[in-house]
């Protein structure tokens, strides 16, 4: 049997001619070769089936795969702990009425107060839906169409997009951060649907409405509403909620306060807005005729600046230092604290003291407090004009000499050990030499000899002790430190309620201790209610958010620390500056009875006035600072002069109490008990009341008083202490004065005050 080759047949190419068919055992080739052809072609027709149904099942699979992982992923997610900022609520500091906002605490960006829904107006929860989400109340908390528009920008390479229900956004805001990730993206969408099977529609909305951001720093409608509209949620006009759902968007794209583009958007947003609510059925045509583009109040940014900028740190200070409420707390957990300042006092004092303070003089500082008597709430204080530009508090942290204010401690003091009473005699001669006042380091004899002068070297002969007070004479009191010693006069001091350190040297009842007006205003606070020391506070009470939480109301800490006799008494001395001594301004001006004692530090470093009527007590106190807060004297000032307790003090005092008092019950002080009515004070040491022999040291060295140097720290020269100008001349022996004060002449009316300065200067 002959071997077939295939036919060469013409334009074959050498590869096709040597291409052979397939050769099968038991068929012909022809055959063969036909048969292999059909096979080959049904093949291709199998493989491309399988290849269809393999991706088929692929897909179907990946499919089930993917809803297992969604499920899976579903499960998993957990709903969060709220996010610091979503529940972050402004802690409101309120006026003692705790109604009248003082100012916002918080260090954190923007505020917030919560409310229920049923305090938001229909129209205004229906303004949100027409902006946001139509179909709210019927999708099941996400928008596919959104979600399908979001993840295909996202993979085409574009930032990822809007479209989020309202459910979504309130998990973005309230769970989630603000970061624009797919993954971020499908935490939000996977939540939003756990959120809407777990919370009704009104819930949801209720947290939504509260927790986004409506520019101005406001989170919330509440906050949002008073921020543009100065008014509660619950009197919101269609318009106005228009809006706020049109600010949501982008605060920066919509707040008319930014520009007029930003004007011509909004209007254009809000009126889309209430156009589709009365395609919903949610606004009358009417209601939607009547809704013109409403009036914003301006913005005014919130800081802590301004005199109330020292009142809220204060109350920031008590909270967390008295109250051990954590400075967290304060700045995101919507605290209320209700102070104890007096809106309408403190808007009096802080008059008082740009009406009557130095006039171009920023050296100059004032300091100023006034307290209740008895209590210890603090109802005003002035700590400086501007808290953003000084953060040092002139009235509880600048510690300046108290002058002669110091000496009714050393009167208590006197009192207290029975050899003194009011009637108690004792030489005002000036100058006299006291060896306790002595001083090796003076820098003249006279200091070095223990030379103490009054003021302008006035002698007042042997006078009582309600004329050295009511006069402020160094010489009579400087004497009587001696024998109450000054370690008794410390502690009168510290008993009435000083804080600051104390040194017990003999020249402290000149002043020589450096304390604050605070300090001040509670120890006399503890004369006028007859010894009642009560400590200050400035919180009256801290309400929480949580009401499980009970309210925190304080406790006011007082205890009798004097005996009533002994306080009518030094209150009657008391008396005599204001009536004719050296605040004499304060009795021709005030209109009421009044008590209280004037200071003048050496070198006229610090000038006071601190006083008070039996409801009310107040301290004003000035000192000059330098550069690094070196004290510099205040004298010769410009504009000024010399500046003293019964000057400028004592006129900011009696413009802020006749204000403060205006239409309030005038109160009588009480009568004294003449205490120690027997007591005769110790022998005078002998030649107390003479002058050593003068030397050439002392005549060439010894300085003018008003420019002595100031003290050291041991043992110091007299401050200087100054009486009216018109001081009587030196009384003679008088009678014993009645106990009462019903022969005394009644306290001049407030009206015919002279127009020119005080003629007191001490």
């Amino acid at each position: 049997m002959s071997q077939r080759t295939p036919s060469t047949r013409p334009g074959a190419t050498p590869a096709a001619a040597t291409r052979s068919p397939s050769v099968r055992s038991g068929g012909s080739g022809g055959s063969g070769g036909s048969g292999g052809g059909r096979r080959t072609a049904s093949g291709g027709r199998s493989r491309r089936r399988t290849w269809l149904l393999r991706a088929l099942w692929t897909v179907l699979a990946l499919g089930a795969l993917g809803l297992v992982a969604v499920g899976i992923a579903y499960a998993r997610t957990d709903i969060p702990d709220a996010n610091e900022l979503a529940t972050a609520q402004a802690s409101i500091v309120y006026y003692s009425d705790g109604k009248t906002e003082m100012a916002r605490l918080s260090d954190a960006e923007g505020n917030r107060e919560s409310v229920p829904l049923s305090k938001v107006p229909d129209h205004v929860q229906k303004s949100m839906l027409a902006a946001e989400d139509q179909d709210f109340y019927q999708n099941n908390g996400i928008s596919p169409t959104g979600i399908a528009r979001a993840v295909l920008v996202a993979v085409k390479g574009g930032a990822t997009q809007g479209g989020s229900t309202i459910t979504q956004q309130y998990v973005k805001n309230y769970f989630l951060t603000a970061d624009r990730t797919l993954s971020r993206k499908a935490r939000e969408i996977l939540i939003a649907v756990k959120i809407d099977k777990q919370q009704t529609k009104d819930e949801i909305l209720e947290n939504y409405l509260n927790t986004i951001y409506y520019g101005r720093g406001a989170y919330g409608i509440q906050t949002a509403s008073k921020a543009y509209f100065n008014k509660d949620v619950s009197k919101l006009t269609p318009a106005e909620g228009a809006f706020l759902a049109s600010v949501i968007r982008g605060p920066s794209l919509y707040d008319p306060a930014l520009g007029d583009k930003q004007e011509a958007n909004a209007k254009e947003r809000s009126g889309f807005i209430l156009d589709a609510m009365v395609e919903k059925g949610w606004l009358t045509q009417e209601k939607r005729d009547a809704a013109t583009f409403p009036e914003f109040q301006k913005y005014k940014p919130r800081t802590q600046s301004g005199p109330n900028g020292y009142l809220t740190q204060m109350v920031k200070n008590e909270v967390v230092d008295t109250y051990k409420i954590p400075q967290s707390d304060i700045d995101r957990g919507g605290l209320r604290i209700v102070s104890t300042v007096d809106r309408g006092k403190q808007a009096d004092m802080v008059k008082a003291v740009r009406a009557e303070r130095p006039k171009d003089t920023p050296s100059v500082h004032v300091g100023m407090a006034s307290v209740k008597p008895g209590d210890g709430a603090i109802v005003a204080l002035y700590g400086g004009e501007d808290y953003m530009k000084r953060q040092q508090n002139a009235a509880t942290q600048d510690r300046m000499q108290a002058g002669s204010t110091f000496k009714i401690f050393t009167l208590i003091a006197a009192l207290q050990s029975g050899d003194f009473s009011l009637d108690s005699r004792m030489s005002g001669e000036s100058p006299k030499y006291f060896e306790e006042f002595a001083d090796p380091a003076a820098p003249t004899a006279a200091g070095r000899r223990g030379r103490v002068k009054n003021f302008g070297d006035e002698s007042f002969g042997r006078i009582d002790l309600r004329k050295a007070t009511g006069s402020s004479v160094n010489t009579v009191y400087a004497a009587l430190n001696i024998d109450a010693t000054p370690e008794k006069s410390s502690k009168a001091a510290k008993d009435a309620g000083v804080r600051s350190p104390l040194e017990a040297n003999v020249a402290n009842v000149l002043g020589t201790d450096y304390v604050t007006v605070l300090d001040m205003a509670t120890a006399y606070a503890t004369i006028a209610a007859q010894g009642v020391r009560a400590n200050p506070y400035i919180v009256k009470e801290i309400r929480f958010q949580d009401e499980s939480v009970p309210t925190i109301k304080v406790k006011v800490v007082k205890q009798q620390v004097f005996d009533k006799d002994l306080m009518s008494d030094v209150i009657d001395a008391m008396t005599y500056p204001v009536e004719g001594g050296t605040a004499r301004y304060v009795g021709e001006n005030l209109g009421r009875p009044a008590a209280g004692k004037t200071g003048t530090s050496e070198s006229f470093r610090s000038a006071w006035f601190n006083g008070y009527v039996p409801q009310l007590e107040t301290a004003v106190g000035l000192y000059r600072s330098g550069k690094g807060g070196k004290e510099l004297p205040m004298e010769d000032l410009p504009n000024a002069g010399n500046i003293t307790g019964g000057t400028y003090p004592a006129r900011i005092w009696t413009a802020y109490m006749k204000a403060a008092l205006e239409g309030t019950k005038v109160v009588e002080f009480p009568e004294p008990a003449g205490i120690n009515e027997d007591a005769d004070p110790p022998p005078p040491p002998p030649d107390t009341d003479q002058a050593p022999p003068p030397s050439q040291e002392e005549t060439t060295s010894e300085a003018p008083p008003t420019t002595t140097s100031a003290p050291p720290t041991t043992s110091a020269p007299p401050t200087t202490e100054a009486p009216t100008t018109q001081a009587p001349p030196s009384p003679k022996p008088s009678p014993k004065p009645s106990k009462t004060r019903t022969n005394r002449p009644p306290t001049p009316s407030a009206t015919g005050s002279p127009a020119g300065p005080p003629p007191s200067r001490g």
